[in-house]
């Protein structure tokens, strides 16, 4: 018999045909919402699941292809049809990027054991969840509703889409997200900071990556000053941060991280300068990211978008920063992992861990324990106010040296 060994499991599926059913479904899902008028979010629209069966040899409402039958469901569609609408994403711009170019699959896996897509227009992310990670975002529905009415600038991650591929007797749930890394940006160095001290160290193998994600013991070894921001940057980095972790501790949400990508302007110059043999850089400038608010430097700053203070042009969506050497730094940042916490599963692993080790160190606590110790890291620890030049009469009192403004 024909066995559907095309989705074994979600780590075996063979990638291509998991892709070909995405983009069938997509492409499908939001085709049929768009011919559904435009209308308020109603309460029970967070609780809708459509469902369209995808037989191979096509159907009256889908077309054949080359894939065993599979089934494909659609969680809240006008809600999330809402949510992108909210970040200026037009329903043709995502069945294109989505849709129309072979998705990428990214090697490096998250510890989730989660697989990751992007599009390759590098708008989007398509990671694998599990049943309680979709579970819980359906309940967070309503809350992240509300909360991105009030807030639409954020560094919470901006759900698009959640869907499932139920294909012989597995089911394959997918968030689609905003891409907080652009490829055509170098990233030279990631970190995954929790706050916590607690095993925080990337470990052998992870350092063995060609681009590894470090964490907050390597952070405070590798970068000990910190990373140092304009003061209107930093307010409003801060100001964000406190923002989306009130949100975060009102869900019960804890364990999340701020992934920080450091772009090393000056270094990635040198290295061009090196491989040319000359000192001319020729930094082609990506195209600019379509979604609202989809940058770092967009979620922290009202201004961007409205030609405010504040000169995006050459910064790609990154935050213009320094490290202590002067360097000129583009930070690319957001909040991740917040789907993880779906309510206590590691209530049991705290309380033994606490009786071994001082519980501060714990990264798993109390959800306000949790948030505040997470501001204080990243506003004390991993960023930095540089502060404004003294004037000539005022002069320096502190002997530090600080990185300046060229």
């Amino acid at each position: 018999s024909m066995v559907s060994n095309s989705f074994s499991t979600p780590l075996q599926t063979t990638s291509s045909a998991l892709k070909g059913a995405i983009q069938l479904g997509i492409t499908h899902t939001v085709g049929s919402l768009s011919t559904k008028p435009e209308r308020d979010v109603l309460m029970q629209d967070f609780y809708v699941v459509e469902s369209i069966f995808f037989p191979s040899e096509g159907s009256n409402l889908t077309p054949a292809h080359h894939y065993n039958d599979f089934r494909f469901k659609t969680y809240a569609p006008v809600a999330f049809r809402y949510f992108r609408e909210l970040f200026g994403i037009r329903p043709d711009d995502y069945l294109y990027s989505l849709c129309n170019e072979p998705l990428i699959e990214l090697s490096n896996s998250g510890a989730s054991g989660s697989v990751f897509y992007v599009s390759s227009d590098d708008e989007f992310i398509i990671k694998t969840v599990q049943h309680k990670e979709a579970e819980f975002l359906q309940k967070l529905l309503p809350g992240y509703y509300m909360n991105l009415n009030q807030n639409p600038r954020t560094l919470l991650p901006k759900f698009y889409g959640l869907y499932c591929v139920q294909a012989g007797g597995k089911n394959i749930r997918i968030v689609v997200m905003n891409n907080l890394l652009p490829r055509s940006v170098k990233m030279h160095l990631k970190y995954d900071l929790k706050g916590s001290t607690y095993k925080r160290r990337a470990s052998p193998k992870e350092r063995e990556k060609v681009f590894p994600t470090y964490k907050d013991l390597d952070f405070m070894q590798d970068i000990p000053d910190g990373l140092f921001l304009d003061s209107d940057m930093y307010n409003a980095l801060c100001k964000t941060l406190q923002r989306d972790c009130l949100v975060l501790q009102s869900f019960k949400i804890m364990d999340y991280s701020l992934l920080v990508a450091i772009h090393n302007i000056d270094l990635a110059q040198r290295e061009h300068a090196m491989a040319n043999g000359t000192s001319q850089t020729d930094m082609r400038r990506p195209a600019a990211q379509k979604a609202l608010y989809s940058t770092a430097m967009e979620s922290i700053q009202g201004e961007a978008r409205r030609g405010g203070t504040i000169e995006t042009d050459d910064q790609m969506g990154g935050i213009p920063a320094r490290n202590a050497k002067g360097e000129r730094l583009l930070l690319y940042i957001g909040i991740i992992d917040v789907l993880q916490s779906y309510r206590f599963v590691k209530k049991l692993e705290h309380s033994w861990k606490a009786l071994v080790h001082d519980g501060d160190t714990v990264s798993v606590h109390r959800p306000s324990f949790y948030a505040e110790r997470f501001q204080r890291f990243m506003c004390n620890t991993a960023f930095k106010k540089i502060p404004l030049k003294p004037s000539p009469s005022k002069k320096s009192r502190s002997g530090t040296t600080v990185p300046r403004r060229s």
